[in-house]
C-alpha cells in the first residue's frame, strides 16, 4: 500500500498511546490520514504526537477514560461540528483485567472488563454511526482476540468480552451492508504488547511479532478499497475468516 492512501480522511483510534493502537495511529498518520488519537494517559499521547508530528503527519489529542461512557456520546459530537464525518474508527482499547477462576472475580473486574471492552465500543458505534455513514467509505475495525473462541481456564471476563465485541461487530455489519461502511474484526495472535507480557510473563517477548508488524494491515482494512464485511482478519494466518454459522 504506498503512502498517503489515506490523505485527507479522519481516523479516530482508541488506546492510541501504546502497543497495537499507536504502531496502527503511526500507520494511519503515515498514510495521510488526521488521527484522532484516544487515550488515559496525556503524556503517552503527547510522545505519540511528536512522533507522528516527526513522519510529516497530524493528530488531535483527547485525554479520555473509555469507562466514562457519556463523554463518548460529547466526542461523536464535537467530531460532527469539526469534521462532519469520520472514515475510520479503530477500536483498539481492551484491558485482561487479571487471570483468575471465574468465581474468584469481583464484580467491580467483572464490570470494569465488559465497559471498556464491549460497552465502550458499543457506544462508539452509537455516536459514531452517522458519522462513519457520512463518509463515501466508513470503515470499522475491532481488535478481538482467538480468547473469544478458546474459552481458555482463567481468561473468563476476557474471552467473553470478546465474544460479545465480536457479535457486536459482525451485527453492526449486518445492519450497514448495503451502506459504504464495512466493519471488521481483527485477531492479531501474540504479539508483543505490555498486556500479554502481564498475562504470559514467562514467555520471552523476542520470540513474537510487534505491533508494527501488525499495522499494515490495519492500514489495509481501513482503505476505502477494502470490501468485506463483518468478518475477521486472523493475522497469524494472513487470511480473512468467516465466522462459522450454525447448520
Amino acid at each position: 500500500m504506498a503512502d498517503r492512501d489515506l490523505k485527507g480522511r479522519v481516523a479516530v483510534v482508541t488506546g492510541a498511546s501504546r502497543g497495537i493502537g499507536r504502531a496502527a495511529a503511526l500507520a494511519l498518520a503515515r498514510a495521510g490520514a488526521h488521527v484522532v488519537a484516544l487515550a488515559r494517559t496525556q503524556g503517552a499521547l503527547e510522545e505519540l504526537d511528536d512522533a507522528i508530528g516527526s513522519a510529516g503527519g497530524t493528530a488531535t489529542l483527547v485525554p479520555a477514560d473509555l469507562k466514562d461512557l457519556d463523554a463518548l456520546d460529547r466526542f461523536g459530537a464535537g467530531l460532527f461540528e469539526r469534521y462532519g464525518r469520520v472514515d475510520v474508527l479503530f477500536g483498539n482499547a481492551g484491558i485482561l483485567g487479571g487471570l483468575s477462576p471465574l468465581g474468584h472475580y469481583e464484580q467491580k473486574t467483572w464490570d470494569e472488563v465488559m465497559t471498556v471492552n464491549v460497552t465502550a465500543n458499543w457506544r462508539l458505534i452509537r455516536s459514531l454511526d452517522p458519522l462513519l455513514r457520512a463518509s463515501d467509505a466508513g470503515r470499522a475495525i475491532f481488535v478481538s482476540s482467538g480468547a473469544a473462541h478458546r474459552c481458555t481456564a482463567y481468561w473468563g471476563p476476557y474471552s467473553v468480552s470478546k465474544a460479545a465485541l465480536e457479535a457486536l461487530a459482525r451485527t453492526y455489519a449486518a445492519e450497514t451492508a448495503t451502506t459504504a461502511v464495512r466493519v471488521m474484526l481483527v485477531n492479531p495472535g501474540p504479539l508483543r504488547t505490555r498486556m500479554r507480557a502481564s498475562a504470559l510473563p514467562g514467555e520471552d517477548p523476542e520470540t513474537l511479532r510487534t505491533p508494527d508488524d501488525l499495522a499494515p494491515h490495519i492500514l489495509r482494512l481501513a482503505s476505502p478499497d477494502w470490501t468485506e464485511t463483518g468478518k475477521i482478519y486472523d493475522f497469524p494466518t494472513d487470511r480473512v475468516l468467516t465466522p462459522q454459522m450454525p447448520a
